[in-house]
């Protein structure tokens, strides 16, 4: 590909979205060498060209890059530059890396690190059912009923959750531990969902994204992707 529409190459340049791109457009906030942008503006991207959103300047596209961080507890996934738990101060200066989805602060595991906004946006749409799987410890042994209750949703606030994938680690009488599957990102949902039922979460350990798995990476450090693994994403993008 030698040229894209403008809207596409907002997108690919993780301005926004190719609809949010369409938007500034209309509004007039987006300049192509210091004149108006139009809708049917090209990029040629073996070209130099300086395009302004609001005035200022847009990084050049950069080649997508895809990681996999085992989050330890105590990172904070939001990216403040004034905290010092923040997960920025453990992201690499270059290339920028966002996540894609959050562990809660009290959570921890697998954690996709990427400059691709649109699979980021694929991942984390509320419409999509990718599944993510985790092992939970609670308070208490979890009983049948218990266990019964999470897999058909629980109902907290004005939340009831899709019905989940849940199994004991063991059988034995005194099991406090879980496996459970969603396939919805809602803000702090295991800790909501176990506390409606009685229990507290006393960890809480993300290990698999769809066919991406945590494995024996160790807490702290990163990997790249295997093109395997990138290509499952990938096949997911394109299906939702």
């Amino acid at each position: 590909m030698t040229s894209m529409r403008l809207s596409h190459y907002l997108a690919v340049c993780d301005v926004a979205s190719r609809r949010q791109a369409a938007r500034l457009i209309d509004s007039g906030r987006v300049s192509i060498n210091h004149q108006l942008a139009k809708h049917t503006d090209r990029i040629n991207l073996a070209e130099t060209v300086t395009i302004l959103v609001d005035g200022k300047p847009i990084l050049p596209v950069q080649d997508k890059q895809y990681w996999l961080y085992h989050k330890p507890v105590g990172i904070d996934c939001r990216l403040l530059a004034d905290d010092p738990c923040s997960l920025l101060h453990v992201l690499p200066e270059s290339p920028r890396l966002y996540p894609a989805g959050r562990l809660d602060k009290d959570s921890r595991g697998l954690l996709l690190l990427t400059n691709d906004g649109q699979l980021t946006q694929a991942l984390m749409h509320p419409d999509y059912y990718h599944p993510k799987t985790y092992v939970v410890q609670v308070d208490k042994p979890i009983s049948a009923n218990f266990l019964l209750m999470m897999a058909q949703g629980v109902h907290y606030g004005d939340v009831h959750t899709r019905p989940c994938d849940i199994r004991p680690l063991s059988l034995a009488m005194d099991e406090d531990k879980f496996e459970i599957i969603l396939t919805q990102g809602l803000n702090r949902q295991i800790r909501r969902m176990c506390q409606v039922l009685g229990y507290k979460v006393i960890d809480l350990l993300r290990t698999q994204l769809m066919d991406v798995c945590l494995d024996d990476l160790a807490e702290k450090t990163m990997r790249p992707l295997t093109a395997a693994e990138l290509l499952s994403l990938n096949m997911s993008e394109q299906d939702s």
